[in-house]
């Protein structure tokens, strides 16, 4: 895959790359508070341990540049439930916006999840009209486990 500036994009795994601080780094300078606050939990290692074992962060990057990054994990913020996986943190940094690089994301993270044995994903959010244009559909509003009314999307990936 190409950027427009004609330079390969790739997606990598954080939790498989060998560069995890400078990744970190990149991820810190996001200007949304749940990056903030995804940043703090892989400084102290804890996401794993909040969304599940077999959580994945997805970074789409370019070169030692990041574009864009969500998570795949077995749990979200919508607490206690039964559904799983999980799409969550999905970021796109402000000068990339415009280019669905979004969208490349999410169908990486659909596939994976299909992969894994998943039939549905689902995503929590405060959003609407975001996640629709990609395949999502509205399922219900949902409390988070700050016990606050959040809309969750689904989508079939088989």
């Amino acid at each position: 895959m190409e950027s427009e500036k004609g330079k390969e994009m790739k997606i990598i795994d954080y939790f498989t790359t060998e560069n995890k601080p400078h990744w970190l780094a990149q991820i810190q300078k996001s200007d949304w508070s749940a990056g903030a606050f995804l940043h703090d939990l892989l400084k102290e290692g804890t996401l794993k341990a909040l969304a599940g074992e077999q959580t994945k962060l997805f970074l789409l990057t370019e070169g030692d540049e990041l574009i864009s990054f969500c998570t795949l994990a077995e749990r979200d913020d919508i607490q206690p439930t039964t559904l799983t996986p999980w799409i969550g943190f999905v970021y796109t940094y402000p000068e990339h916006r415009g280019h669905r690089h979004a969208q490349t994301l999410l169908q990486f993270a659909e596939q994976a999840a299909a992969h894994a044995g998943a039939k549905q994903v689902y995503i929590s959010t405060n959003h609407q009209g975001l996640y629709e244009k990609y395949g999502y559909t509205y399922l219900s509003t949902m409390n988070d486990v700050n016990g606050e009314p959040s809309r969750v999307y689904t989508k079939n990936v088989t």
